[in-house]
C-alpha cells in the first residue's frame, strides 16, 4: 500500500478570500441606499401633504427599492467583519453570491408582479392621470440613473484581482492584438507564431502566412528560454492549416522562443500582458455588486418604458401601451434574474467557473512526469480559487511544497491542498 503525504497552501494562513474592490463596493453599495431612502421619504411625505397617491405609491416602490440594496450592503458588511472568523471553513467570499442569488429571486418576484399587474391593466384598464405618473417617472428614472453611476464606477460591478496574460494566437486570418503573434522569415516563406489558448491548455501555433511549401513537422521545433535560463523543447505536429505544438506550454507565457526551421534558427519573444477572457471573468466577477447594478439598471430600464407608454397613451390615446411597457420591462428583468440566478447557483455547488484554470493545474503537474488522479478545482470568492489534488508519483523525494512550487505561478490560486501518493516503476 502506498504511503500517503498530505499538505495544505500555506498551512496556518488566513482564509480571507474578499473580492479585490470589496471595501469601495460596499460603500457604493450603502450610498445607493442613502440616495434611495432620501428619495423614499421626499415622495413618501409629499404625497401625503399634497394627496397624491402616485407619489406615495412611487415612495413605497422606492423602499422596496432600498430594501433589495440593503442585502448587497450587508452581505459586503457581514463577510467583511467575519472575514476571519474560523467558524467559515474557507472565509466569507461567497457571502456575495449568496446575496446574488437571494437579489436574483427578488427580482424574479418583482417580475411577476409587474407581469401580473401589466395583464390585469390590459384585461381591465384603469384610468391614468399622466399628469402626475409622468413627472414621477422621469424623476424615478434619474434617481436610477444616478444609482447606475454610483453603483458602476467605471468598473461595472467587475473586479479584476490580477493580471492573467499570454500572447492569444488564432488562425492567420483572425486579427489579434499586438505583441500575441510574432512573426518569422523563413527561406520558404513568412509563417505566424502564436500561442493559442482559446477555451483550451496554451499550446504553439505555426501559421504559414504566404502561399509556399509547408515544411514537414517533424523538421520543425520550438525552444523555449526562460528568464531563469530554463528551457523546454516543443515538438510540432501537422494540423492541416497550422503546425501546432504536441506539449502545453507551462505559465508564465515571458520568455524567448527558439524556432527551428530547415533553413535555420528563427528567435521570437513573448510577454505577459493584461488579458481577461470568459472564464477570467467568470472567476474574478464580484456578484454582489453584480446584483445591486442589475437592480438599479432593471428599475431604469421600467421607468424608460413607463414614460414611453405613457407619453404614447397621452399622445395618441394608446392606453394599451402603458401595460405592454410592464409586460417588456417584466420579460427583460425575467432574463436579468435568470442570468444572476444561474451564474450564482453555479458558485454556491461548485462548479468550476475556470476550466482552464483546472487544465493549466493538471498540466503543470503531469508536465513533471507525474499523474493528477484526483483534482478539484472551485472558485472561494471574487478572484480566489481552490484546487485539491491528488498525485501519483514514482519520485519518492517529492514532497508536497514541490507541487505547490510548481502551482505558484497561478495568481488565481488562492489556496492548495496536495496528496502525494509515491508509487513503484512497474519491473
Amino acid at each position: 500500500m502506498s504511503d500517503s503525504k498530505n499538505a495544505a497552501f500555506g498551512a496556518g494562513h488566513d482564509h480571507i478570500f474578499l473580492g479585490a474592490g470589496h471595501e469601495k463596493n460596499e460603500r457604493k453599495t450603502w450610498a445607493v441606499i442613502a440616495l434611495c431612502s432620501a428619495m423614499m421619504l421626499v415622495e413618501i411625505v409629499g404625497g401625503s401633504m399634497f394627496g397624491s397617491l402616485a407619489l406615495v405609491a412611487d415612495g413605497l416602490h422606492m423602499s422596496t427599492h432600498a430594501g433589495a440594496m440593503l442585502i448587497a450592503a450587508l452581505a459586503y458588511t457581514y463577510a467583511r467583519k467575519h472575514a476571519t472568523d474560523s467558524r467559515f471553513v474557507f472565509g466569507t467570499g461567497k457571502l456575495g453570491d449568496l446575496a446574488g442569488f437571494t437579489s436574483a429571486i427578488v427580482l424574479a418576484m418583482i417580475a411577476l408582479l409587474i407581469g401580473y399587474e401589466a395583464v390585469s391593466r390590459f384585461l381591465s384598464p384603469v384610468p391614468i392621470h399622466f399628469g402626475e405618473a409622468i413627472p414621477i417617472a422621469v424623476v424615478g428614472l434619474l434617481v436610477n440613473l444616478a444609482s447606475v453611476w454610483l453603483l458602476s464606477g467605471g468598473d461595472h460591478g467587475h473586479n479584476h484581482g490580477h493580471s492573467h496574460g499570454h500572447g492569444h494566437g488564432h488562425d492567420h486570418d483572425d486579427h489579434a492584438h499586438d505583441g500575441e503573434v510574432q512573426k518569422i522569415f523563413a527561406a520558404s516563406g513568412v509563417f505566424a507564431v502564436s500561442i493559442f489558448e482559446d477555451g483550451v491548455p496554451p499550446v504553439f501555433r505555426l501559421t504559414p502566412v504566404t502561399d509556399g511549401a509547408r515544411p514537414n513537422a517533424s523538421a520543425v521545433s520550438i525552444t523555449t528560454v526562460r528568464p531563469d535560463g530554463t528551457q523546454q523543447v516543443f515538438a510540432l505536429a501537422d494540423r492541416g492549416s497550422y503546425l501546432e505544438s504536441k506539449e502545453y506550454i507551462p505559465e508564465p507565457h515571458a520568455f524567448k522562443a527558439i524556432v527551428q526551421m530547415p533553413d535555420g534558427e528563427h528567435e521570437v519573444e513573448f510577454e505577459e500582458h493584461e488579458h481577461h477572457d470568459g472564464a477570467h471573468e467568470a472567476a474574478t466577477r464580484d456578484h454582489n455588486i453584480r446584483s445591486a447594478y442589475v437592480h438599479v439598471i432593471a428599475d431604469a430600464a421600467v421607468s424608460v418604458l413607463a414614460i414611453i407608454g405613457l407619453v404614447l397613451a397621452r399622445t395618441f390615446g394608446w392606453l394599451w401601451m402603458d401595460p405592454l411597457a410592464g409586460v417588456i420591462g417584466a420579460l427583460v428583468i425575467a432574463n436579468w434574474s435568470y442570468g444572476l440566478m444561474r451564474d450564482t447557483g453555479a458558485i454556491l455547488l461548485d462548479m468550476n467557473p475556470d476550466q482552464r484554470m483546472a487544465e493549466n493545474v493538471r498540466h503543470a503537474i503531469e508536465d513533471n512526469g507525474d499523474k493528477v488522479v484526483d483534482l478539484h478545482v472551485w472558485r472561494l470568492g471574487p478572484g480566489h480559487m481552490s484546487a485539491v489534488v491528488s498525485v501519483l508519483t514514482t519520485e519518492a523525494q517529492r514532497t508536497p511544497s514541490f507541487y505547490h512550487a510548481a502551482l505558484k505561478r497561478f495568481k488565481g490560486l488562492s489556496h492548495v491542498t496536495v496528496e502525494v501518493n509515491p508509487t513503484q516503476l512497474a519491473v
